[in-house]
């Protein structure tokens, strides 16, 4: 019982520990780093603002700082393996964004390259042998590496992808976290869930710049370190299906726009916007039918909104789809618990 007690409180410490540092190294250091990509140049156009004002980008650096430091201060207090293999594969998405931040790469590139930061988790086995179901569990030791391969990819590109409004990357990131720390202290372990924390924590501190209107924009280093995150830590607590789940609309929007454009192409690379802008800058569907296919462009489908009622609409799919995550969770826990069954 006393040892139980200790070992709450050590938890209870060291995440506290974890998420202030992410936290506040995020939220203290963004404002002079926006000020020094402003004087390096470094700056892209919102083109979904009247004057259309130029925004710094990418604010991934800051994010790798914060999360790095705080990894590293978990790390050296636990001692598990696990978050240095996760901390590995996000600085490997962090340097792959970074790369098509600064000079555009073939849409190949991203879907191609997050491969390789699939790598740490797998040759420092960070992974099980089984993929937890809804009603069940499969034991797939064999299967698991390419699905490991295929989870960091997908997911990395997928908060990629929904990234085309202010704040919308990180606050679904927020929102999304929520049943995913659930479910990794349910079906994972502790240690898991405090090496989530900073992601977390470092969303909610970057989210207060990155909101409408931006102050500074992720870019592919920030969003792809986001999704690269997500996904490690989906696989290292066992949470690959309640993940997905919350991931929904997310996922959505990558499926319309690859069964539409029917090839892994660059977002910036498509010659047909799926949206337009009217005089008084809403956003209304495009009415061309070679325009690629997207979540925005299914919320516009009923008529024109302003980018703040697009990424409200965005948050509330987000908040559903995490409703089902934990209905999920409640599901697929009774199941394992023998509250219910078949």
């Amino acid at each position: 019982m006393i040892e139980n007690l200790v070992y709450l409180l050590n938890a209870v410490i060291y995440g506290t520990i974890v998420s202030a540092v992410s936290f506040l190294i995020i939220f203290f250091i963004t404002p002079s780093f926006i000020k020094y990509l402003n004087k390096k140049g470094r700056v892209v156009v919102d083109y979904h603002k009247p004057g259309k004002p130029f925004i710094p980008r990418p604010a991934g650096p800051v994010l790798l700082i914060g999360i790095v430091i705080a990894e590293i201060i978990l790390y050296l207090l636990i001692l598990d393996i696990k978050i240095i293999s996760v901390l590995l594969t996000t600085i490997i998405a962090f340097f792959i964004g970074y790369i098509d931040d600064r000079k555009t790469m073939p849409g190949w590139f991203k879907p191609a390259a997050l491969i390789l930061a699939a790598v740490p988790i797998i040759v420092l086995g960070s992974y099980g042998n089984y993929l937890g179901l809804i009603f069940d569990s499969a034991f797939i030791p064999l299967l698991y590496i390419p699905l490991i391969l295929s989870i960091i990819s997908i997911v990395g590109n997928t908060i990629n992808s929904i990234d085309v409004f202010n704040g919308v990357a990180s606050g679904f990131i927020i929102i999304t976290m929520i049943p995913l720390l659930v479910s990794v202290i349910l079906f994972g372990n502790t240690n898991v869930f405090l090496m989530s924390l900073p992601l977390l924590f470092g969303c909610i501190a970057i989210y207060h710049y990155h909101k409408f209107p931006s102050k500074i924009f992720l870019g592919d280093s920030g969003t792809l370190l986001l999704g690269s995150m997500y996904a490690g830590i989906l696989i290292a607590g066992n949470s690959e299906i309640i993940g997905v789940i919350a991931l929904l609309p997310a996922v959505m929007n990558s499926f319309l726009f690859l069964s539409s454009v029917k090839k892994i192409v660059e977002h910036r690379q498509v010659k047909t916007r799926p949206v337009t802008i009217c005089d008084d800058f809403r956003l209304m569907a495009s009415k061309d039918s070679s325009a690629p296919a997207t979540l925005v462009r299914l919320i516009l489908a009923s008529g024109p909104l302003s980018e703040q009622e697009i990424i409200r609409r965005i948050f509330i799919l987000g908040t559903f789809s995490s409703l089902l995550a934990f209905i999920s969770i409640v599901i697929q826990y009774s199941f394992m618990k023998g509250i219910i069954s078949l």
